[in-house]
Protein backbone atom coordinates (compact mmCIF):
# COMPACT_ATOMS: atom_id res chain seq x y z
CA UNK A 1 0.00 0.00 0.00
CA UNK A 2 1.11 3.33 -0.64
CA UNK A 3 1.24 5.88 2.20
CA UNK A 4 0.84 9.40 1.42
CA UNK A 5 2.87 12.03 3.14
CA UNK A 6 2.05 15.62 3.76
CA UNK A 7 -0.27 17.76 6.05
CA UNK A 8 -3.78 16.45 6.66
CA UNK A 9 -7.22 18.24 6.34
CA UNK A 10 -7.02 21.57 8.08
CA UNK A 11 -9.00 24.95 7.08
CA UNK A 12 -12.07 23.16 5.73
CA UNK A 13 -9.32 21.93 3.52
CA UNK A 14 -8.36 17.99 2.32
CA UNK A 15 -4.95 19.67 3.68
CA UNK A 16 -3.19 23.18 4.16
CA UNK A 17 -1.13 22.41 1.00
CA UNK A 18 -2.69 22.60 -2.57
CA UNK A 19 -0.10 19.66 -3.69
CA UNK A 20 -0.75 17.68 -0.87
CA UNK A 21 -4.20 17.58 -2.20
CA UNK A 22 -3.27 17.32 -5.61
CA UNK A 23 -1.31 13.51 -4.91
CA UNK A 24 -4.43 12.90 -3.15
CA UNK A 25 -6.61 13.27 -5.81
CA UNK A 26 -4.43 11.59 -7.69
CA UNK A 27 -4.43 8.70 -5.93
CA UNK A 28 -8.18 8.74 -5.83
CA UNK A 29 -8.21 9.25 -9.41
CA UNK A 30 -6.02 5.82 -9.74
CA UNK A 31 -8.18 4.04 -8.13
CA UNK A 32 -4.99 2.62 -5.66
CA UNK A 33 -5.09 2.09 -1.92
CA UNK A 34 -3.16 4.50 -0.01
CA UNK A 35 -2.74 5.97 3.93
CA UNK A 36 -2.79 9.78 4.82
CA UNK A 37 -0.18 10.66 7.19
CA UNK A 38 1.46 14.27 8.59
CA UNK A 39 4.89 14.27 6.49
CA UNK A 40 7.91 14.26 7.83
CA UNK A 41 10.32 16.75 6.47
CA UNK A 42 13.38 15.48 7.64
CA UNK A 43 12.53 12.32 5.67
CA UNK A 44 10.98 14.23 2.60
CA UNK A 45 13.33 13.01 -0.57
CA UNK A 46 13.36 16.54 -1.60
CA UNK A 47 12.82 18.42 1.50
CA UNK A 48 9.25 18.97 0.74
CA UNK A 49 5.83 17.97 1.22
CA UNK A 50 3.95 15.65 -0.43
CA UNK A 51 5.99 12.40 -0.99
CA UNK A 52 4.93 8.87 -0.73
CA UNK A 53 6.74 5.67 0.49
CA UNK A 54 5.78 2.57 -2.14
CA UNK A 55 7.93 -0.36 -2.71
CA UNK A 56 10.18 0.83 -0.44
CA UNK A 57 11.17 3.59 -1.58
CA UNK A 58 10.45 7.57 -1.05
CA UNK A 59 9.04 9.86 -4.11
CA UNK A 60 8.52 13.29 -4.02
CA UNK A 61 7.44 16.12 -6.32
CA UNK A 62 3.42 15.41 -7.35
CA UNK A 63 4.52 15.09 -10.46
CA UNK A 64 7.41 12.36 -10.28
CA UNK A 65 3.83 10.89 -7.97
CA UNK A 66 1.67 10.82 -11.50
CA UNK A 67 4.77 9.10 -13.24
CA UNK A 68 4.64 6.69 -10.57
CA UNK A 69 0.82 5.86 -11.02
CA UNK A 70 1.49 5.63 -14.88
CA UNK A 71 4.02 3.61 -15.41
CA UNK A 72 3.83 1.15 -12.17
CA UNK A 73 -0.16 1.22 -11.78
CA UNK A 74 -0.99 1.93 -15.46
CA UNK A 75 -3.00 4.55 -15.30
CA UNK A 76 -3.86 7.16 -17.95
CA UNK A 77 -5.06 10.08 -16.21
CA UNK A 78 -5.99 11.52 -19.78
CA UNK A 79 -7.45 8.57 -21.67
CA UNK A 80 -9.78 9.70 -24.22
CA UNK A 81 -8.14 12.82 -24.79
CA UNK A 82 -6.33 14.19 -28.09
CA UNK A 83 -3.00 15.24 -27.96
CA UNK A 84 -4.46 18.53 -27.95
CA UNK A 85 -6.56 18.23 -25.28
CA UNK A 86 -3.90 16.30 -23.11
CA UNK A 87 -1.91 19.79 -23.99
CA UNK A 88 -4.83 22.28 -22.74
CA UNK A 89 -4.69 19.92 -19.39
CA UNK A 90 -1.04 20.24 -19.01
CA UNK A 91 -1.10 24.40 -19.82
CA UNK A 92 -4.13 25.12 -17.15
CA UNK A 93 -2.26 22.34 -14.40
CA UNK A 94 0.52 24.74 -14.93
CA UNK A 95 -1.20 27.91 -14.51
CA UNK A 96 -2.27 26.92 -11.31
CA UNK A 97 0.73 24.85 -9.64
CA UNK A 98 3.25 27.32 -11.13
CA UNK A 99 1.35 30.89 -10.96
CA UNK A 100 -2.04 31.06 -9.29
CA UNK A 101 -0.84 28.93 -6.00
CA UNK A 102 1.89 31.54 -5.25
CA UNK A 103 -0.93 34.63 -5.16
CA UNK A 104 -2.75 32.15 -2.61
CA UNK A 105 0.72 31.95 -0.65
CA UNK A 106 1.02 35.05 -0.92
CA UNK A 107 -2.65 36.14 0.34
CA UNK A 108 -2.15 33.34 3.81
CA UNK A 109 1.39 34.18 4.60
CA UNK A 110 2.26 37.84 3.82
CA UNK A 111 -1.41 39.32 5.32
CA UNK A 112 -1.06 39.56 8.70
CA UNK A 113 -4.67 38.14 9.52
CA UNK A 114 -4.61 35.39 7.29
CA UNK A 115 -1.70 34.62 8.64
CA UNK A 116 -2.82 34.57 12.16
CA UNK A 117 -6.13 32.02 11.35
CA UNK A 118 -3.74 29.50 9.59
CA UNK A 119 -0.09 29.46 8.68
CA UNK A 120 0.89 30.45 12.19
CA UNK A 121 -0.86 27.30 13.46
CA UNK A 122 1.56 25.59 12.16
CA UNK A 123 4.15 26.51 14.68
CA UNK A 124 2.15 25.64 17.86
CA UNK A 125 4.83 22.30 18.39
CA UNK A 126 7.54 24.99 18.81
CA UNK A 127 8.53 26.12 22.53
CA UNK A 128 6.96 29.02 23.46
CA UNK A 129 10.26 31.23 23.89
CA UNK A 130 11.81 29.94 20.40
CA UNK A 131 8.28 30.45 18.66
CA UNK A 132 8.15 34.19 17.41
CA UNK A 133 12.48 34.11 16.42
CA UNK A 134 11.06 30.71 14.11
CA UNK A 135 7.77 32.09 12.83
CA UNK A 136 10.12 34.98 11.93
CA UNK A 137 12.52 33.43 9.79
CA UNK A 138 9.80 30.91 8.12
CA UNK A 139 8.15 33.54 6.90
CA UNK A 140 11.21 35.49 5.82
CA UNK A 141 11.89 32.49 3.61
CA UNK A 142 8.56 32.05 2.23
CA UNK A 143 8.84 35.82 1.55
CA UNK A 144 12.36 35.40 -0.47
CA UNK A 145 10.50 32.65 -2.22
CA UNK A 146 7.57 35.00 -3.08
CA UNK A 147 10.35 37.41 -4.60
CA UNK A 148 12.37 34.66 -6.61
CA UNK A 149 9.42 33.56 -7.90
CA UNK A 150 8.49 36.77 -9.36
CA UNK A 151 4.89 37.56 -7.83
CA UNK A 152 6.39 38.63 -4.53
CA UNK A 153 7.87 41.82 -6.24
CA UNK A 154 4.94 42.68 -7.12
CA UNK A 155 2.47 44.90 -5.08
CA UNK A 156 -0.47 43.44 -3.25
CA UNK A 157 -3.31 45.23 -5.87
CA UNK A 158 -1.02 43.51 -9.11
CA UNK A 159 -1.15 40.46 -7.21
CA UNK A 160 -4.79 40.51 -7.17
CA UNK A 161 -5.17 41.89 -11.04
CA UNK A 162 -2.68 39.04 -11.94
CA UNK A 163 -5.03 36.10 -9.69
CA UNK A 164 -7.85 37.08 -11.38
CA UNK A 165 -6.64 37.16 -14.97
CA UNK A 166 -5.70 33.66 -14.03
CA UNK A 167 -9.41 32.96 -12.79
CA UNK A 168 -11.08 34.30 -15.41
CA UNK A 169 -9.28 31.88 -17.56
CA UNK A 170 -10.42 28.84 -15.44
CA UNK A 171 -13.97 29.91 -15.49
CA UNK A 172 -13.94 30.72 -19.11
CA UNK A 173 -12.50 27.30 -20.24
CA UNK A 174 -14.40 25.67 -17.62
CA UNK A 175 -17.53 26.96 -18.80
CA UNK A 176 -20.58 24.53 -17.83
CA UNK A 177 -18.34 21.20 -18.44
CA UNK A 178 -18.18 19.34 -14.88
CA UNK A 179 -14.70 19.19 -15.21
CA UNK A 180 -11.99 20.87 -17.00
CA UNK A 181 -12.37 18.86 -20.11
CA UNK A 182 -15.50 17.46 -20.08
CA UNK A 183 -17.78 15.05 -18.26
CA UNK A 184 -15.19 13.20 -16.23
CA UNK A 185 -11.63 14.49 -14.28
CA UNK A 186 -8.65 14.54 -15.64
CA UNK A 187 -4.53 14.99 -14.81
CA UNK A 188 -5.64 18.89 -15.11
CA UNK A 189 -8.22 18.68 -12.78
CA UNK A 190 -5.72 17.09 -10.31
CA UNK A 191 -3.68 20.64 -10.24
CA UNK A 192 -6.58 23.18 -11.10
CA UNK A 193 -9.39 21.68 -8.23
CA UNK A 194 -6.87 22.10 -5.51
CA UNK A 195 -6.17 25.21 -6.56
CA UNK A 196 -9.85 26.59 -7.14
CA UNK A 197 -10.68 25.13 -3.59
CA UNK A 198 -7.69 26.53 -2.35
CA UNK A 199 -8.41 30.05 -3.77
CA UNK A 200 -12.56 29.76 -2.70
CA UNK A 201 -11.18 28.51 1.08
CA UNK A 202 -13.72 30.69 3.26
CA UNK A 203 -11.32 30.34 6.39
CA UNK A 204 -9.45 33.06 4.58
CA UNK A 205 -10.10 36.34 3.17
CA UNK A 206 -8.62 38.45 0.54
CA UNK A 207 -10.02 40.18 -2.90
CA UNK A 208 -9.17 37.06 -4.67
CA UNK A 209 -11.58 35.05 -2.83
CA UNK A 210 -14.36 37.07 -3.93
CA UNK A 211 -13.50 37.89 -7.31
CA UNK A 212 -13.98 34.20 -8.06
CA UNK A 213 -16.76 33.14 -5.40
CA UNK A 214 -18.62 35.31 -8.05
CA UNK A 215 -17.75 32.42 -11.01
CA UNK A 216 -20.52 30.72 -10.23
CA UNK A 217 -18.98 27.88 -12.37
CA UNK A 218 -15.86 27.67 -10.27
CA UNK A 219 -17.94 27.53 -6.92
CA UNK A 220 -19.80 24.82 -8.18
CA UNK A 221 -16.88 22.77 -9.22
CA UNK A 222 -15.28 23.40 -6.09
CA UNK A 223 -18.16 21.53 -4.27
CA UNK A 224 -18.39 18.76 -7.21
CA UNK A 225 -14.89 17.71 -6.61
CA UNK A 226 -15.10 18.21 -2.73
CA UNK A 227 -18.67 15.57 -3.19
CA UNK A 228 -16.62 13.23 -5.30
CA UNK A 229 -12.88 13.18 -3.55
CA UNK A 230 -13.75 14.28 0.03
CA UNK A 231 -17.09 13.35 1.09
CA UNK A 232 -15.91 13.15 4.58
CA UNK A 233 -15.39 16.69 4.91
CA UNK A 234 -18.79 17.51 3.30
CA UNK A 235 -20.55 15.77 5.72
CA UNK A 236 -18.38 17.23 8.79
CA UNK A 237 -19.28 20.69 7.84
CA UNK A 238 -15.76 22.02 6.56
Amino acid sequence: MITLHGSCARFGLPSASQFVTKAEVLLKMAGVAYTHVDGDFKRAPKGKIPFIETDGKLLGDTEFIRRHLETRHGVDFDAGLSPAERAVATAFAALCDEHLYWAVVHARWMNSANFDRGPRQFFNGVPAPMRPFVVAMVRRNVRQNLRGHGLGRHDPGEIEALARRDIDAISAFLADKPYLMGAEPCSGDASVWPCVVSVLSPHFTSPMRDYAEGKPNLVAYSARGMARWFPELVRAGG
